[in-house]
């Protein structure tokens, strides 16, 4: 994610959740690098998705992304962090790691 950005869109509801990531990923060259699922936020379950790219791409594509969510449900709270430190990269690498195996194992379980 050298010289990239992470947008962050938390909502309540995998529906909301869907219609977020759906705009985002429509409005520039982004890519979904982890959902994290979480339950007791705002007293409901809450998801946030994780998407990555270029500065202006994911700024743009967050912005499409909360616009989208808002029109189907309640959004917590968007945020686009520009050039994170490596630390923070180190950490969303995990993410996508765990996200991505997720996807190798549903499409195992589905070849079943």
């Amino acid at each position: 994610m050298a010289g990239g950005a992470l947008g962050l869109i938390e909502v309540v509801g995998l529906t909301t959740a869907l219609a977020a990531l759906d705009a985002a990923c429509k409005n520039a060259d982004v890519r979904l690098v982890g959902c994290e699922k979480v339950i007791g936020v705002d007293k409901a379950i809450s998801i946030t998705i994780e998407i990555a790219g270029q500065v202006a791409a994911v700024q743009s594509s967050v912005e499409a992304g909360e616009i989208a969510a808002k029109k189907v449900g309640k959004v917590i709270a968007v945020h686009v962090i520009p050039r994170p430190h490596e630390e923070l990269e180190q950490i969303f690498m995990k993410f996508e790691e765990k996200y991505n195996q997720i996807l190798l194992d549903n499409k195992i379980e589905e070849e079943k």
